[in-house]
């Protein structure tokens, strides 16, 4: 998966990044419960998403989402299980698309990320995400692939 910026990252009008907000949302919601299994009274991943949501419904500044997302990082580098872990992240970057597109890109690695292990569950998740993808950003979000 391509992880660089690209041009396509800055010519994306709010507009295509509210669709894919809202596509990265679903998917960091059924990652979420990874992480808070792990640390049930940190709301920093819960918060990011809130705030994505509220950018979907224009209702929040693209500064303050970034603000949250940075802060689902935050409770990323503070959680110790690589599934809460990759959880926080995939939260973080959910929330970050609001700001660049580039970030879905990151939803499916760090999906990817909260499985070790299972082999065949990871896979599941990944293909739920795929299937879901709006089928215009498909080839964005999953270049190289």
């Amino acid at each position: 998966m391509n992880s660089q910026p690209d041009d396509a990252d800055l010519r994306l009008s709010e507009h295509d990044r509210r669709e894919l907000v809202e596509w990265t949302v679903a998917c960091a919601e059924r990652m979420l419960p990874f992480f808070l299994e792990e640390r049930p009274d940190d709301l920093r991943p819960r918060e990011a998403l809130d705030a994505a949501q509220a950018f979907i419904r224009g209702e929040l500044a693209i500064d303050e989402v970034r603000e949250r997302s940075f802060g689902s990082h935050a409770a990323a580098r503070e959680a110790s299980e690589a599934s809460a872990i990759a959880a926080a992240r995939v939260c973080g970057q959910a929330a970050a698309v609001a700001h660049m597109a580039g970030h879905a890109r990151q939803v499916p690695r760090y999906t990817a990320k909260a499985f070790p292990g299972d082999r065949e569950r990871r896979d599941e998740e990944l293909a739920w995400q795929r299937q879901r993808v709006p089928e215009r950003f498909d080839q964005y979000v999953y270049e190289g692939d």
